[in-house]
């Protein structure tokens, strides 16, 4: 009988700390900033931003064909 009961604390404390976890959530959620979700800046990445970042490859001249 013992093992059922501890199952069962075990259980709900699982519950509880899941149930912490999404207030924890929805409270930082309510508390963003709203200016923070609509900026001026585009959220895609520009070219150069890529270049920067150097995930695009350099496109090579003619080089490779007349050669």
């Amino acid at each position: 009988m013992a093992r059922r009961s501890r199952m069962s604390v075990q259980k709900r404390k699982r519950e509880r700390d899941k149930a912490e976890r999404a207030a924890m959530k929805r409270e930082e959620r309510s508390q963003k900033d709203p200016r923070e979700e609509t900026s001026s800046e585009p959220a895609v990445a520009t070219h150069a931003d890529l270049e920067g970042y150097g995930l695009v490859a350099e496109e090579e001249e003619d080089d490779a064909e007349s050669g």
